[in-house]
């Protein structure tokens, strides 16, 4: 196995362990939402993710020039903004709906990143964004398909997700992975303490399941995840990343069914069948049909 086979495999595995973890954090923010507003959760998650790649980025720190303070920063401002929408969005909605929505960037990605690069999503990247959302909608969707005040933000979080993923892929050619999430970490930060500040009032009472959950959604779900989607993207062409990081709503339904005892049901099922198909064809792009039919002599 060649190194760059390896990279491209360790930035896949890297990916569908940040939707695993993003499947997990639907249903504990719903949770703590209960006791504390949305902009401090956010301040948390954020300034709590910078604090905890500082020290590795502080030898790197030298490193930084105009470039990686405007990828930092626009990183920051469009992840930002999304999880804004979709923190207040899931305020008023459910998380399976919260789930599914946001995951409208898997469709919006491809032609961003058409608009930028003019690169055309190739047919087997529409057809798998295409049964990603068939998928998800089987997953996620209760049988109210009314969009609602929480569902239109939501909607609106997942176009900007598509636009941090393509700012991304932009500004994490040739820099430290490390060093940008760090960056874009400390600029959600700044801009969630200030709506904090502002905006909101402090939380007066928090469990111990709250500030657990806090801790696990900062360490793991904002550092951890949002660390491995760049390093991810940085061996993975932002279509596919896309289609990869869907499965965080087949993780999300997956812990509402060990947590909620939610029924396995056949939409269910079939919803992971159609999400497992659609990754395989962004992945294989079905090249191992064209090798299994039989060569033509030429005469």
């Amino acid at each position: 196995m060649t190194t760059n086979t390896k990279k491209k495999n360790l930035g896949r595995l890297f990916l569908f362990l940040t939707a695993l973890f993003w499947g997990v954090s639907f249903v504990l923010m719903k949770n703590v939402l209960g006791n504390v507003p949305p902009m401090y959760i956010l301040m948390f998650r954020f300034c709590g993710a910078a604090l905890i790649l500082l020290p590795a980025c502080a030898p790197k720190l030298k490193k930084i020039d105009k470039s990686y303070i405007l990828g930092g920063v626009l990183m920051g401002l469009a992840i930002m903004l999304g999880y804004i929408f979709q923190t207040f969005g899931l305020r008023q909605t459910t998380p399976g709906k919260n789930a599914f929505l946001t995951s409208v960037y898997c469709v919006i990605v491809p032609f961003l990143y058409w608009a930028y690069r003019k690169k055309r999503p190739d047919k087997f990247i529409a057809a798998s964004a295409a049964i990603c959302i068939v998928g998800i909608g089987f997953i996620s969707l209760d049988s109210d398909l009314r969009i609602g005040a929480g569902d239109a933000l939501t909607i609106v979080c997942g176009f900007f997700l598509a636009i941090h993923m393509v700012i991304t892929a932009r500004f994490v050619e040739g820099r430290d992975p490390v060093l940008l999430a760090m960056i874009q970490f400390a600029t959600g930060g700044l801009l969630s303490l200030l709506g904090a500040v502002f905006f909101e009032s402090a939380p007066s009472a928090l469990t111990s399941a709250d500030i657990w959950s806090l801790v696990f959604l900062t360490c793991v779900c904002t550092a951890g995840c949002l660390l491995m989607q760049v390093m991810g993207q940085k061996y993975t062409p932002p279509s596919q990343a896309a289609v990869i990081l869907t499965f965080e709503s087949v993780f999300g339904a997956l812990t509402s069914v060990i947590l909620s005892h939610d029924v396995m049901t056949v939409r269910l099922s079939l919803g992971f069948a159609l999400m497992f198909f659609a990754v395989f064809i962004s992945e294989t792009k079905l090249e191992f049909l064209k090798r299994s039919k039989p060569s033509v002599a030429v005469r």
